[in-house]
């Protein structure tokens, strides 16, 4: 007698090989992954990665070289700076596999992990200044109004958007201009293990180009080349809020720039360098 089939999981782990389900499946490619899957499992595996993992990760920076093919990937992680005060971290992400493309890296990651702020040390008012920067509070995932946010036509095809996010969002992010999107996590990384607070902020700050788009989906491009996200504390729970925005200038270069929230208020801000082309 078979046993149950698996639950759905955005990777299947083989070692240290991870094969993509079509639920990292990015807008602009069917063959390419969302940048915000493989920021996930990468965000996740700084976390823990020893010794340190008892630091906290207060900043991370994740370079797309190429996108990220739907197809088997080697994930490998090193310490590049030790300490028990301070660490860096390195990542690299490679296609795996017998093809052509065997062994080009897609995706290098970095990491700073430090020491955590004593308990004893009082709150600082800065925190607020943070607070003022989002153009007001988020209020929480269950004033927001649930949303699917899919390309034209792939609404009911199973992709990163719309399969493996849960989506409440403040006003209409189809708008041009800000938007404040409420997103959850609902997938694990890997079949029995659930995504960590770290990892689902990895997986939303990825989509602050897209909620805050100021052209049209349908004549332009918005690719992002990089994300870095910088945090003023560990995120909690499972819902991570975005109050993004996106800068273009003409001649210039693209920045999408997102306030990070969880339900207890902000905890820091991703950065976004964008390719803005025509179809």
């Amino acid at each position: 007698m078979s046993g149950a089939a698996p639950a759905a999981s955005l990777f299947l782990a083989d070692g240290d090989t991870y094969t993509p389900t079509e639920h990292t499946r990015g807008p602009w490619d069917p063959r390419a992954l969302h940048g915000g899957a493989p920021a996930a499992l990468i965000a996740s595996a700084f976390e823990s990665l020893e010794p340190g993992a008892e630091l906290r990760v207060a900043r991370m920076r994740f370079q797309f070289l190429r996108p990220v093919p739907l197809a088997p990937l080697a994930l490998s992680t090193r310490i590049v700076r030790p300490g028990r005060r301070v660490q860096e971290l390195e990542a690299e992400l490679r296609v795996a596999g017998g093809d052509e493309n065997a062994g080009v890296t897609v995706c290098r990651a970095s990491a700073l992990r430090v020491r955590p702020v004593p308990d004893s040390v009082p709150e600082s008012t800065g925190a607020g200044e943070l607070a003022v920067a989002a153009d007001g509070a988020l209020g929480t995932p269950g004033s927001a109004a649930p949303l699917l946010f899919a390309l034209d036509g792939t609404e009911n095809e199973a992709s990163f958007a719309t399969t493996a996010m849960e989506m409440r969002s403040l006003g209409d992010p189809r708008a041009p201009g800000p938007a404040s999107v409420w997103m959850r996590l609902a997938l694990p990384l890997l079949p029995e293990r659930p995504p960590s607070p770290l990892a689902r902020l990895a997986a939303t700050a990825d989509f602050g180009n897209g909620i805050s788009a100021t052209l049209p989906f349908e004549r332009y491009l918005f690719i992002n080349a990089d994300l870095t996200i910088q945090l003023a504390r560990h995120p909690a729970g499972e819902w991570i809020g975005l109050d993004a925005r996106t800068l273009l200038h003409a001649g210039g270069t693209g920045l999408a720039e997102s306030v990070l929230h969880d339900a207890g208020g902000p905890v820091g801000r991703a950065f976004q360098t964008l390719v803005v082309e025509p179809r």
